[in-house]
Parts: structure tokens; sequence; C-alpha cells
């Protein structure tokens, strides 16, 4: 995607417009959040979480070191 977006006034707010085919390529509608994350080639837009991915890598990684609790937990 190579169009420049526009930033608009929205009420007393800023925004920008996303085009169709961004929001189709991104998998997200209307309602739907997307998370500014910085990275070293400026600000990168992404329908998902970076905390809750963090989070959720914890988990695995807890559950993996712990297999034979988490055996005996769903036994339960």
């Amino acid at each position: 995607m190579t169009k420049p977006l526009k930033i608009r006034k929205i009420g007393t707010s800023l925004g920008l417009v996303l085009p169709k085919e961004l929001l189709a390529e991104l998998g997200v509608g209307e309602g739907d959040k997307l998370y500014p994350v910085r990275t070293p080639d400026g600000v990168e837009l992404t329908p998902y979480d970076p905390e809750f991915a963090e989070v959720l890598e914890d988990n695995r990684d807890y559950m993996r070191r712990h297999r034979n609790a988490m055996r005996e937990l769903a036994k339960r």
C-alpha cells in the first residue's frame, strides 16, 4: 500500500480513514481494535494486542515447565 493516509478532523479529535482494502488485509472491520506498536522502522498497526500475546506466551512457557502438574489439575 503506497497511498498516503490523510489525517482528518473527526468531531473534536483527529483521525485516519482507512481504505476498505487495508481493512480487509488487516482482517478488521467496524468496532474492531487496532494496536499501535513502536518498531525500529516507525509505528505498526496490528489487530493483535502485543501485551496479551506476551502474557499468553508466558503462560504457555509455564505450562510446558509444569506439564505434570497441569495433567493432574486436568483430571479434576
